[in-house]
């Protein structure tokens, strides 16, 4: 088909119209991205987007982020035109209860939506986690005429996108990854809600983008496709990551609101909208009209794309003919398959009443995970040697070795978060992110994405109490716990020693379909002897009965997570040597916890014992749920103080004095 002036015209305004028209019939919506966009939309959709319809999961298909997600006809029209599985009523349906076509992109949903987007930054940050894996599964996979991985991240980002701090950050990361097969193009329009960015927003963005290490280019005519197809084109010669910057028109043919603010979150309304019809050569009726040369071009990408495919797949089987083992490998991780053996290096720790730290457990860990899971991708917010992140035997991934399997981020928290689910979106590894608990609030926005998006992303948390000790309230998490545990789907882990960590990492790397969080601490914990204390695969219940100390029925519960544990089996051994029944319970989860039947929940937590004592260094809330009207919670409703982690819990009352006056006066 050729494509004339006028057939270019035409799909443009059906790409416009078609998302106006949504819009308008929700009565609600944002008209005009959509609008002004599209010609950037279109030149990346037609002229170099490798995608198949067909299977909108084929493993070596280019990437589209639409990171200001809020102009999401855009999408739902681009992808309805060329042939995905959603239909046009889903368009007619925008925005509407159990619709297909969301307010903003939701993955998972919606055929073809690569990520969720709508908080501004984060597709941008999900794109460079996109790409990285890119460059590593091709580092390590892609042999000398056999580039069986090769695909390129594209997105549209937006005024808003570039004005958030979490793409800053990515946006720095990238450029000095130099990952070359990101192409963004930057839908420059100088409005935001309030107005001109004249307001709030004056620097030269291409001067930063530059200073990242960005190879920038400026196309002044958002209708000189040709212009953005150049600069396409030049992105794909660079090596570093690439920003142009369109000049756009926001809701360009609206006839009062175009290039103001008025276009941007609004329906236009009838008479707007066919004065836009009119000035552009639109029929005004029917609404959702599709002219059949366009749907023509646009569904060119179904044969295109089956053709692409296949030629992936007679590339696939040379290059399986030549590297089995790796073409095997390369298979099962692009699955999302476990390979068989993968914790054969996991080996129970002995106990020890010193122990560890439950970081340092979680170190040794991972890096007997690693021998037999390469999928294992992931870093430190610069925090690699607190953490205990760093597996030994891989280099770092950087610019001139994408092979590596540790990522330094950076001081990013709020970057490592977003680029960690978009290492999950991708596929292909099992991307974690480590930090200080203290610093989860920084991430907030990330985690919740990928407990909404259903993403495996595992995420490591240490120092995880008042047992950080010295540096005070500052970094001593005391609402953390409870605030991760506030996130639906995400599955949050305080192991109470080794053991428990061994299999908490077990859990977080078998859950592919939530995120799992960590919560590890700084101090040492004494490792139980689990002869004495219930094997710690309970762990994967939740919570379980790590012993029933004393004679006969227990006469209290004394339930803990993380370093409280072990207070609470000094106090129960002493108080079972004083001839009172008690049974401690480790509680690492509550969402797993949960899960379980009310039998299994019964078992654990007797329903007729009241004396039920909770004890965790963090704040109560929520805890009253599990003791019960009748139980008590030895909490921090507080912050903590600067002092030796010692001193911090004996003073805050988490000593074994202080809970065995507490059950005491319970038992009365």
């Amino acid at each position: 088909m050729i494509e004339t002036p006028e057939l270019q015209k035409l799909a443009l305004n059906t790409i416009r119209f078609l998302s106006a028209d949504g819009v308008q019939q929700a009565n609600s919506g944002h008209p005009g991205l959509p609008m002004g966009a599209a010609p950037l939309a279109y030149t990346i959709w037609t002229r170099h987007l490798r995608h198949n319809p067909a299977n909108p999961k084929w493993p070596n298909r280019d990437r589209f982020v639409l990171s200001g997600g809020h102009g999401s006809m855009l999408l739902y029209s681009l992808l309805h035109l060329t042939g995905y599985d959603l239909p046009l009523d889903e368009l007619k349906r925008f925005r509407q209860w159990g619709s297909l076509t969301p307010g903003h992109p939701e993955f998972g949903l919606t055929p073809g939506v690569e990520t969720t987007t709508g908080p501004l930054g984060q597709g941008f940050s999900n794109g460079v986690g996109m790409a990285m894996v890119e460059a590593h599964l091709a580092k390590v996979y892609n042999r000398p005429g056999h580039e069986v991985i090769n695909h390129y991240v594209y997105a549209i980002v937006t005024d808003g996108d570039l004005m958030e701090g979490v793409a800053s950050e990515a946006a720095s990361l990238a450029g000095h990854l130099q990952l070359g097969k990101l192409i963004y193009l930057y839908d420059d329009n100088h409005i935001s809600i309030e107005g001109s960015t004249d307001i709030a927003f004056t620097e030269d963005r291409g001067k930063r983008f530059e200073a990242y290490g960005w190879h920038v280019q400026r196309v002044e005519d958002s209708l000189d496709i040709d212009a953005i197809d150049r600069a396409i084109r030049a992105a794909k010669r660079d090596l570093r990551p690439s920003l142009i910057m369109v000049h756009t028109i926001i809701g360009y043919g609206l006839p009062t609101r175009a290039g103001t603010a008025k276009a941007h979150g609004e329906p236009p309304g009838d008479d707007e909208l066919n004065g836009a019809k009119e000035k552009l050569g639109w029929p005004l009726e029917p609404r959702f009209y599709i002219p059949d040369e366009s749907l023509a071009l646009f569904r060119l990408a179904v044969p295109e794309g089956a053709e692409w495919e296949n030629d992936w797949r007679r590339k696939m089987a040379a290059y399986r003919e030549k590297y089995p083992e790796l073409a095997d490998e390369l298979e099962r991780r692009l699955a999302g398959i476990l390979p068989e053996g993968w914790d054969k290096q996991l080996v129970e720790f002995p106990a020890d009443p010193k122990g560890m730290a439950s970081r340092a457990a979680s170190g040794k860990v991972l890096n007997a995970l690693v021998a037999n899971l390469p999928d294992l991708f992931g870093g430190s917010a610069d925090l690699a040697p607190s953490n205990n992140t760093w597996m030994t035997n891989s280099p770092a991934f950087a610019s001139d070795c994408h092979e590596g399997n540790n990522i330094h981020f950076g001081v990013r928290e709020h970057d490592m978060g977003a680029v960690v689910n978009g290492m999950s979106y991708h596929g292909g590894v099992i991307p974690f992110g480590a930090t200080f608990l203290v610093f989860s609030d920084y991430m907030r926005g990330a985690l919740r994405l990928s407990a909404l998006s259903h993403l495996g992303s595992i995420w490591v948390f240490t120092h995880d109490s008042i047992g950080v000790g010295e540096d005070g309230p500052t970094h001593q998490p005391v609402e953390h716990m409870a605030a991760l545990r506030a996130i639906p789907n995400l599955v949050a882990l305080r192991p109470a020693d080794a053991n428990e960590t061994l299999e908490a990492w077990k859990v977080a790397i078998e859950n592919r379909h939530r995120p799992t969080a960590l919560v590890l601490t700084r101090q040492n914990l004494p490792t139980l002897d689990r002869i004495v204390y219930a094997p710690a695969v309970g762990l994967r219940k939740g919570a379980y009965v790590l012993a029933d100390l004393g004679s006969g029925k227990p006469q209290a519960i004394l339930m803990a997570s993380g370093s409280e544990v072990g207070l609470i089996v000094e106090v129960g051994q002493k108080l079972a040597a004083q001839g009172v029944a008690m049974r401690l319970v480790s509680f690492p989860s509550w969402e797993l916890f949960m899960e379980q039947d009310q039998a299994y929940r019964d078992s654990v937590l007797l329903p007729d014992v009241d004396v039920r004592l909770a004890v965790e260094a963090g704040i109560s809330q929520g805890w009253h749920y599990w003791v019960g009207t009748r139980g008590r919670v030895l909490a921090l409703d507080r912050y903590g103080a600067s002092a030796p982690a010692g001193l911090v819990f004996k003073n805050f009352g988490f000593s074994v004095d202080n809970i065995e006056s507490i059950v005491r006066d319970m038992l009365k």
